[in-house]
């Protein structure tokens, strides 16, 4: 069997189950559970191969690692997937452009082809002929991933799922919705709200992403606070195999033990164990009623305690607290327009409630609002029920990294921290940055401890790279964070799992670092 996923059979992070699809490492393959163990001699082998080329280092982290003896695309091939997808099989390369870089603009690859398939079955034989063909292959949903793990490292062939995007079945009873891996979340939150329900999920790229993507990298977002991770949401899943096998596990049931839960497995692995194709997820009613307060604080320190008072005063009717700083705020102003409909504050809260009793929920709003109005924690604020106010208020937290985009090139780093630590990491990287950043902010998710910690610069900066990592990532692991919250480690974080994994996990996920990396390892 043939690995495919060529951007991740590069990085420094495999996990045992991508090892054993290697062809070079075919014979080490276990008898039992075959495809799903690789001998130990064969990973320290494959460690010292690529940490030879990787070129990764404490000075230079974020080298591209080498390109793998892989086969080239050639006319046979093009044939056989112009025969299969007609009119999907893509070589212009003005086409192809949009797909070979990442949404960021800061990741690109040299991809020659870009398949389209509508159905599982389309995926099984590109996946079959690629694997028997040692080509390699870069499964792509919506591309608006931040860490680089949407697009090639080289050429590899791109499988867009972007023409899978039906729905097949709705259960109005239970609420479970079933669905090809590119249907775009947007347009899934708008079939459910017509029939009163609404995903679970909710990001600021909900436009262009894809339910495949969002659970192959157990997206977050700002409704976690309330309905949980894709972890437990997710009920099923139906995956293609790197040879090509149809992994069928697309339950519907809410309990199911009986053995290993397999798509745990796939949740969360960015598409190096297998092509998510369609998706069982549960997905609870539409709130009857919503309210979105926009609120201003004088500290994080007061912000917090807001936390407390907002998670004891509304209880069940809580779905997201995000925040966001002025300096967030001060972008948000001047590359997008958008207006501040409170007095100048250092911090900024979002909070948004969910319930069935318009009257019950405003009034335990008001109870809460009044609470800390009167404490002065909260120096100003305005509340929103009517649906285009609510999304012009959300847009204050969730177009926050559209505005970054306009400030030149952006260091994005997504950290889980404790929740009283989580403005610490901005305050200490300003100080230690000093002028060579062009601004540093934060903003997130207080509700799960997220931070997105945004460091501009008018253009790639090397120096100031190298004063971030890995500064960052040690701040992190001081305080027992994970480096990556929810966006994943794709390309750019490949060499610092260490920070948030100790070196035995590591291990028992067949991952491999290069040696020098221990020379930083906490």
């Amino acid at each position: 069997m043939v690995i495919f996923f060529e951007k991740f059979a590069r990085l420094s992070l495999k996990s045992t189950f991508i090892w054993s699809l290697c062809p070079q490492y075919s014979t080490a393959l276990t008898t039992v559970g075959r495809a799903l163990i690789v001998r130990s001699s064969q990973l320290i082998q494959h460690r010292y191969v690529h940490s030879r080329g990787l070129g990764a280092s404490p000075a230079n982290p974020g080298a591209a690692p080498p390109r793998l003896p892989f086969s080239r695309v050639t006319q046979e091939v093009l044939a056989f997937f112009r025969t299969l997808l007609p009119g999907r099989t893509i070589t212009d390369p003005d086409l192809l452009k949009s797909s070979n870089v990442d949404w960021l603009k800061t990741v690109e690859g040299n991809s020659e082809v870009l398949l389209r398939p509508k159905t599982t079955e389309e995926v099984s034989q590109i996946l079959r002929h690629c694997s028997e063909r040692n080509l390699a292959v870069c499964p792509q949903g919506g591309n608006t991933g931040l860490v680089g793990g949407s697009v090639p490292v080289f050429d590899e062939i791109i499988l867009s799922t972007s023409l899978m995007n039906q729905v097949i079945t709705f259960d109005n009873i239970s609420g479970i919705l079933t669905c090809q891996a590119g249907c775009v979340l947007e347009n899934l939150s708008n079939y459910l709200e017509e029939r009163d329900f609404i995903m679970p999920l909710d990001l600021g790229a909900k436009g262009s992403c894809h339910i495949g993507g969002n659970v192959s990298t157990n997206a977050g977002g700002l409704r976690l606070l309330r309905y949980g991770s894709l972890r437990g949401t997710v009920l099923g899943l139906e995956v293609v195999l790197a040879d090509g096998r149809i992994l069928k596990c697309l339950a519907t049931l809410r309990k199911d033990n009986t053995g290993y839960d397999l798509k745990q497995l796939f949740i969360g692995s960015e598409g190096t164990l297998g092509v998510i194709t369609a998706v069982s997820i549960l997905c609870p009613r539409k709130p009857k009623a919503v309210n979105v307060a926009f609120l201003g604080c004088s500290s994080f320190q007061q912000l917090l305690e807001t936390f407390q008072y907002c998670r004891g005063m509304l209880g069940e009717i809580l779905s997201a607290f995000e925040f966001l700083d002025a300096s967030c705020m001060s972008l948000l102003e001047k590359h997008l327009k958008l207006t501040n409909p409170i007095t100048e504050s250092p911090f900024y809260i979002v909070i948004e409630t969910a319930g069935s009793n318009a009257t019950h929920d405003e009034e335990k709003l008001h109870q809460f609002l009044e609470e800390v109005m009167t404490s002065s924690l909260v120096t100003d604020g305005t509340v929103a029920t009517e649906a285009t106010k609510i999304k012009a208020l959300w847009s204050l937290r969730e177009r926050v990294t559209e505005a970054l985009t306009h400030e030149g090139y952006t260091y994005k780093y997504d950290i889980s921290l404790p929740v009283e630590k989580i403005y610490d990491l901005v305050q200490d990287m300003r100080g230690h940055l000093g002028d060579m950043a062009k601004n540093v902010v934060g903003y997130g998710h207080v509700g799960d401890g997220n931070l997105h910690l945004n460091i501009t610069s008018p253009s790639k900066d090397p120096a100031l790279l190298a004063a971030i990592e890995p500064y960052v990532y040690e701040w992190t692991s001081e305080w027992k964070g994970s480096i990556s919250a929810e966006h994943g480690l794709g390309l750019k974080k490949r060499n610092y799992i260490y920070y948030s994994k100790p070196s035995e996990a590591v291990a028992l996920m067949g991952m491999h670092t290069h040696s020098s990396e221990h020379t930083h390892t906490p």
